[in-house]
């Protein structure tokens, strides 16, 4: 089962010269934001806007809020099958690592790989498999497996030898909050995360990464203005240093508030019952520039390309492969 495939990683870093290499999942949010006319003032800012947001929450003994830089890697996973043939090599996912600099004492802490999170294979299922399933009387049909390849595969990657030999933490994946859900304030805080808010229900993106073997939970940091939703094996709160977890809170943040202004750069806070809308008018644009409508259409287009290069070449591996496989949903 273990010689089906194997994995290995590249890193780009991501600075305001990062540019999206041929095989980058060009609907990723640094590689929307590293198109174009603009590209290099859209990657500055951005870089400011997380360096800025760090300082402001690490605020102790940072009396300038100008002590720590974040650096950014972009870790590309790919997928090589031990057949020979066309289409051997599969870019399965991208994640972000964050490593800290702390410029009093010149020490370079890593932080949380993850952060950011896209995948080949998750724009099949949203984009090609979801839409072909049709719609039942309460909304889309969700196929029983929805889901079930990718998460096997995901978590396969976490226990390969490419990522335990440079990792010496599980990933945690920090993205938007669902416009679909209602949120409610609990009276939990904690220091750097902020209130911990829960859902109503759980949505489709929770199920999906469920079987990649990560659980959720909802904080809003101090000074944010709406929850994030963080994804993550163990023990969030307790597994990670405050300094990584505010590396992933200001660069997902900053994200978010390009991505999705009218949540994460509204102009008022939620509130402690919360549902988030992308309906809103009573928010701030920043000053950089991200093509969301590009991304939606890409997304379908990248669908196509991984049923055509990835899982019709490769169906019967991989059947073969997850079938022996045991699920572990979290």
């Amino acid at each position: 089962m273990a010689d089906d495939f194997t994995f290995s990683i590249t890193t780009t870093r991501f600075d305001e010269d990062y540019s999206p290499s041929e095989n980058s999942r060009i609907t990723t949010n640094f590689a929307n934001l590293a198109r174009g006319e603009h590209r290099q003032q859209n990657l500055r800012n951005t870089l400011t806007m997380i360096n800025n947001r760090f300082n402001d929450l690490a605020h102790w003994d940072n009396p300038d809020r100008d002590r720590y830089e974040v650096e950014l890697e972009i870790i590309s996973a790919q997928l090589s099958f031990a057949a020979e043939g066309a289409d051997r090599q599969f870019p399965l996912i991208e994640v972000l690592d964050t490593h800290v600099v702390d410029r009093r004492t010149g020490i370079r802490h890593h932080g949380i790989v993850g952060n950011n999170f896209s995948s080949f294979v998750r724009d099949f299922d949203f984009s090609i498999v979801l839409p072909a399933a049709g719609k039942g009387p309460t909304g889309p049909s969700i196929p029983d497996d929805f889901g079930d390849l990718h998460g096997k595969l995901f978590q396969h990657f976490l226990d390969s030898a490419a990522y335990q030999e440079r990792f010496p933490q599980s990933p945690v994946v920090c993205i938007s909050v669902s416009t679909s859900k209602t949120y409610r304030r609990t009276g939990n805080h904690h220091p750097v995360l902020g209130d911990e808010y829960v859902q109503d229900a759980s949505s489709l993106t929770d199920e999906y990464f469920g079987k990649m073997g990560l659980q959720a939970r909802y904080f809003m940091p101090r000074g944010s203005v709406a929850p994030l939703a963080f994804y993550f094996r163990g023990d969030l709160l307790n597994d990670y240093s405050n300094l990584q977890l505010i590396g992933t809170i200001s660069t997902m943040e900053t994200f978010q508030k390009i991505y999705r202004p009218e949540i994460y750069n509204a102009n008022s806070a939620a509130a402690s019952v919360y549902r988030p809308t992308l309906d809103s008018q009573d928010f701030s644009r920043t000053q950089i520039l991200y093509d969301r409508v590009e991304r939606s259409q890409l997304a379908i287009t990248q669908g196509k390309y991984t049923e055509e290069h990835f899982i019709k070449p490769h169906r019967t591996v991989l059947e073969h492969w997850a079938a022996k496989r045991p699920a572990r949903v979290a």
